[in-house]
C-alpha cells in the first residue's frame, strides 16, 4: 500500500516550504513507499535529493495555459480560493490525482499546502484526503498588510480544516490557532524536521565572531527580521564587538542591504554546510510568521549556537539558555549576540543539536506517522 502526496511545486531543495515536502516525503516513503505527485513549477525537474528518497515514484503534471488555465483560476475563485492560491491551481493536476488515488492499494492522500488541498477540492468529497499545513496563515498574515483580506484567508482556511480528514501542523501554536479557526478540525502535530543524519556538525570557529542569517528574503518576515538585525541590533553588538560580521545565505537580496562591509550578502548557495562552517554563531530574528522556521532547526542540527526571537521559537521545544538563546527585544538580541560570539556559550550548540536528532530527524517524524 503506497501513499500518494499532491505537491504544486516541482520538488527541489530551495526553499523552507521544499525542505517540509522533503522531510513529509522521506517519512512517507519510509514507513510504505511514496507517490509523489507534482506539478512542474520554479524548476524543470525534480532535484537528487528527492530523486535519491528510497521508495519513492515521481509524476510530474504540466500545468495548461491558455483559457483552460484562466477557467480553473475562474473555478477556484468562485469558490473563495484567494486569488494568490488560485493561480497556482491546475485541472490536469485534480485529475491525476483521482486517477492516482483510484488505484488499486493506494494508501494515504496528503495534499501538500493550501493549493494543492484547494486543488483536491472535488476528490475530499469522495475519498479522505489528509492536509499537510506549512502553516496557518491567517493567524499571522493581518500584521503583514493590516488585515487586508485577512477575513477572505481565514474563510479559505477554515474549509480546507473542515474538508481534511485530517490536518497535519506544524506546532503546537498552529495547532491552537487551527483549533481557534475550526473547532471541529481532526488534527496531528507534524513538526518540520531536516536530515540530521546526514549533517555534519560544525565548529563555531573560534575568534570568527561571524554571525550567520540563512533565509529565502523574499519572504516579507525575513526581510523584517533583516531590518531589526541592521537597525536596531548590531548598532548594539557593534558598540563592543567592532569587528563582529553578519552573513546573509539565500535569494531575494535585489540589492546589499548595507553599505558597511561587515554585512556580507552571500546569495544564494549550493552548498550550506560551507556557509555554515564558517560561523560562529546562526541568527533567527522572525517578528511575525507562523509555523516554526525550518532554518531554526538546520542551525541547530548543524551544531551551532542559535540566537533567535522568542517569536521564531514559539514551535520548538527548545530552552533558553540550554538549546539556544532566546531576546524579546534589541537590547537582549544585541547582548546574546555579544555573549555568544564572544564564546562565552560553548554548550549550545551539542545540546542543540541533540534536540534536533531526536525530536526535528527524519527518523522521528516516520514514527510520528506510521500508518
Amino acid at each position: 500500500m503506497r501513499d500518494l502526496l499532491v505537491t504544486t511545486h516541482t520538488p527541489v531543495l530551495r526553499s523552507g516550504q521544499a525542505v517540509r515536502t522533503y522531510g513529509v516525503a522521506r517519512a512517507l516513503a519510509a514507513n510504505r513507499g511514496l507517490t509523489l505527485l507534482y506539478v512542474r513549477f520554479e524548476a524543470p525537474e525534480p532535484d537528487e535529493a528527492f530523486r535519491s528518497i528510497p521508495g519513492i515514484e515521481l509524476h510530474e503534471v504540466v500545468p495548461s495555459r491558455g483559457l483552460s488555465r484562466l477557467a480553473s483560476y475562474g473555478g477556484a475563485r468562485l469558490a473563495g480560493v484567494p486569488a494568490g492560491f488560485a493561480r497556482g491551481i491546475s485541472a490536469e493536476l485534480a485529475s491525476e490525482s483521482e486517477r492516482l488515488a483510484a488505484e488499486p492499494d493506494r494508501g494515504r492522500v496528503i495534499a501538500d499546502g493550501p493549493i494543492a488541498a484547494a486543488a483536491l477540492r472535488r476528490l475530499s468529497g469522495r475519498r479522505p484526503v489528509i492536509y499537510n499545513a506549512h502553516n496557518v496563515e491567517s493567524s499571522f498574515r493581518g500584521e503583514l498588510d493590516d488585515g487586508a483580506g485577512t477575513r477572505g484567508l481565514r474563510r479559505f482556511e477554515r474549509g480546507l480544516l473542515a474538508r481534511a480528514e485530517e490536518s497535519w501542523m506544524v506546532s503546537e501554536p498552529d495547532l491552537a490557532a487551527a483549533r481557534e479557526l475550526c473547532p471541529a478540525a481532526r488534527m496531528r502535530y507534524v513538526p518540520n524536521v531536516v536530515d540530521v543524519s546526514a549533517i555534519r556538525p560544525v565548529t563555531p570557529v573560534e575568534g570568527a565572531r561571524r554571525a550567520i542569517f540563512v533565509a529565502n528574503f523574499a519572504y516579507e518576515p525575513n526581510r523584517n527580521g533583516l531590518r531589526f538585525l541592521l537597525e536596531r541590533v548590531f548598532p548594539l553588538v557593534w558598540s563592543e564587538l567592532p569587528e563582529a560580521t553578519l552573513v546573509l545565505v539565500g535569494g531575494g537580496l535585489a540589492s546589499p542591504p548595507s553599505e558597511d562591509p561587515r554585512v556580507q550578502a552571500m546569495g544564494f548557495v549550493e552548498d550550506l554546510a560551507d556557509a555554515y562552517a564558517g560561523a560562529s554563531c546562526a541568527v533567527v530574528p522572525l517578528l511575525q510568521g507562523g509555523g516554526t522556521p525550518l532554518k531554526f532547526v538546520e542551525a541547530l542540527a548543524y551544531g551551532l549556537p542559535v540566537v533567535a526571537t522568542r517569536r521564531a521559537a514559539a514551535g520548538l521545544a527548545v530552552r533558553d539558555g540550554e538549546h539556544c538563546l532566546l531576546a524579546e527585544d534589541e537590547e537582549a538580541f544585541a547582548a546574546a549576540l555579544v555573549e555568544v560570539l564572544s564564546g562565552r556559550a560553548p554548550e549550545l550548540g551539542r545540546h542543540g543539536r541533540e534536540l534536533a536528532a531526536e525530536r526535528y530527524s527524519i527518523e522521528a517524524l516516520s514514527r510520528l506517522l506510521v500508518p
